[in-house]
C-alpha cells in the first residue's frame, strides 16, 4: 500500500532530525582519530620542535650579544695597549741610543791614556846612543760612531758585542843604536813595564847615517792593561792669581 503525506513541512522535519546523528558521528570520529597514538606522537614532536627551535635562537641572540660585548672590549683593549706597546718602544729605542752613547764615551775614556802610558814608558827605558824614529799602531783601529741602522744583528748581539773587552793594542818601535847590547837592554826594559808585554825583535839591520855603521831595529810589543797598584794618580791643582 502506498502513502502519501500531504502536510507541507513534514519532509524538512524528518531531513532536520536525521542530521543530528550525522553530526555526532563527526565528533565521535574525530575523537577517535585523537586517541590515535601516531597522531598524539606527531603533534608532540611538532610541538617538541618548535620549543627547541625558539629556545636555541634566543640561545643564540643571546651569545651573539655577548660575543659583540666581548668583541667591542678587545678592540679598546688592542687599542690602549697599542698606545703603551708604541710608548715602550719609543722608550727602548732612547735607552739603546743612550747606552750605545755611553759605551763610546766608555771607550774613548779607557784609551785616553793608553798612548802617553807608551810613550813614558819607551823614553824611559831607552837607553844611551839609542833613538827612536818611529811607533805606530799595528793592530785594527777600533770603530767608535753611530751604529749601523742597516745592521742585521739583533739587539741582543749588539749589546753582547758592545760588552765585550776591547782588542789588544799592539804597536811597532823602529829605532837606531850603535851598540847592540843596548837594543838588549831596550828590550828587557820595554818588558819590565807594567804597560807592555810580548816585546819581540822583528827585524835588525846595518845601515849608514851620517857616515857612521848603526844597527836599525823593529820591535813588535802590546799594550796590556796595569794592576791598579802600578797607577799613580796626582790630584790636579790650578793657581789663582
Amino acid at each position: 500500500m502506498i502513502e502519501i503525506n500531504l502536510l507541507p513541512g513534514a519532509g524538512k522535519k524528518a531531513r532536520g532530525k536525521a542530521s543530528g546523528p550525522a553530526v555526532a558521528g563527526s565528533v565521535s570520529s574525530a575523537v577517535s582519530k585523537l586517541k590515535d597514538p601516531f597522531l598524539i606522537g606527531a603533534v608532540a614532536a611538532a610541538a617538541i620542535s618548535i620549543l627547541a627551535i625558539a629556545g636555541l635562537y634566543y640561545q643564540q641572540k643571546a651569545a651573539g650579544v655577548e660575543l659583540q660585548t666581548a668583541e667591542q672590549k678587545q678592540v679598546q683593549d688592542s687599542t690602549r695597549y697599542a698606545a703603551v706597546l708604541r710608548e715602550k718602544k719609543k722608550a727602548e729605542t732612547q735607552r739603546d741610543s743612550v747606552m750605545h752613547q755611553l759605551n763610546i764615551i766608555k771607550a774613548i775614556d779607557n784609551n785616553r791614556f793608553v798612548w802617553p802610558h807608551i810613550m813614558e814608558e819607551v823614553s824611559r827605558a831607552l837607553p844611551q846612543y839609542t833613538w827612536v824614529t818611529s811607533i805606530k799602531q799595528t793592530s785594527a783601529v777600533p770603530i767608535i760612531g753611530v751604529a749601523d741602522s742597516s745592521s742585521k744583528k739583533s739587539k741582543k748581539a749588539r749589546a753582547e758585542a758592545e760588552d765585550e773587552p776591547p782588542p789588544t793594542l799592539a804597536f811597532e818601535i823602529i829605532g837606531n843604536t850603535v851598540d847592540i847590547q843596548a837594543l838588549t837592554r831596550f828590550m828587557k826594559l820595554l818588558e819590565a813595564s807594567p804597560f807592555i808585554q810580548n816585546v819581540t825583535l822583528q827585524k835588525s839591520s846595518l845601515i849608514t847615517v851620517d857616515s857612521k855603521d848603526v844597527t836599525q831595529f823593529t820591535l813588535n810589543a802590546e799594550y796590556q792593561q796595569p794592576d791598579s797598584t802600578a797607577i799613580r794618580t796626582i790630584p790636579l791643582t790650578l793657581s789663582v792669581r
